[in-house]
């Protein structure tokens, strides 16, 4: 049955996608979850819709239109919140309404149907071209560097960012890195799961590995094995049963916090007793 799965290319690319997307995925999941900013993530992720409508309207990879955008937007509501005090909430509940008011307005500019888009919105992995791997790997390894080079940094900003400014790194420039980073991140899972249901894949294996994991490289490790695992589960699933499949993909972490939550509350009572 694997053989005849990979036997087409589509499903091929499919596979590397999901596996090459966990990796962005696990490891910025994981600051998205300590740093209890997964709000912001959905917004980011929401406002991302603008990008792909201004790359649709001028004749162009949606793709190459919504990473500015998005870097746009991380960087203007983390600005907001730092500088301006902004309530977050506010600033992106501002952005997230109007990145998706000139998405549709784009998008409406432009003559014709639009089908692909849907994809962009609930996620569709078995059309993810070849041209989008190369980005989705460069974008993986632009991302492992930078965690690389500044893990200190983004560790001491994710658990104590006070303590961190007294100390004299530049937490607000680390912060809108962290960002940016989120938002890339949310382009590559876009082409998985669509901007609708992004935030679910980007927290739930974190947050999941967070159980099992009590330092923050092996909550990164734990949560790009989980989210792989859940991606090539929903992938599977979903082809066998012709549904869609980032919507089974994130069935299947949803179920499996569920149930892990589920082992954590019984052995906390096994444990009790």
């Amino acid at each position: 049955m694997l053989q005849e799965i990979l036997a087409f290319e589509f499903m091929r690319n499919a596979l590397l996608a999901a596996i090459l997307s966990s990796v962005a995925c696990g490891i910025i999941g994981t600051y998205v979850v300590v740093k209890k900013i997964g709000f912001i993530s959905g917004g980011i992720a929401h406002t991302a819709f603008g990008g792909i409508g201004l790359g649709y309207y001028l004749g162009i990879n949606p793709l190459l239109g919504v990473i500015p955008f998005s870097l746009f937007a991380a960087v203007a509501i983390g600005l907001l919140s730092k500088k301006a005090k902004v309530a977050e909430d506010s600033a992106i509940g501002a952005f997230w309404a109007v990145g998706m008011a000139i998405g549709v307005i784009c998008i409406g500019l432009k003559p014709g149907y639009a089908p692909d888009l849907f994809s962009y919105l609930f996620g569709n992995i078995l059309t993810v071209p070849t041209v989008d791997l190369w980005m989705i790997l460069s974008l993986d390894l632009f991302i492992i560097g930078v965690v690389w080079l500044l893990n200190k940094e983004f560790l001491a900003i994710s658990f104590d960012e006070e303590y961190a400014t007294v100390s004299g790194l530049k937490t607000t420039a680390l912060y809108l890195l962290m960002l940016c980073l989120i938002a890339l991140t949310v382009v590559i899972m876009m082409r998985v799961v669509g901007i609708v249901m992004v935030i679910a894949l980007l927290t739930i294996p974190a947050a999941i590995a967070r159980m099992f994991s009590r330092s923050l490289p092996g909550m990164m490790v734990l949560a790009v094995v989980l989210s792989s695992l859940f991606s090539l589960c929903g992938l599977w699933f979903s082809y066998q049963l012709d549904i869609a499949s980032g919507a089974t993909i994130i069935i299947f972490a949803g179920l499996a916090f569920v149930l892990a939550h589920a082992w954590r509350m019984v052995n906390a009572s096994l444990t009790a007793q």
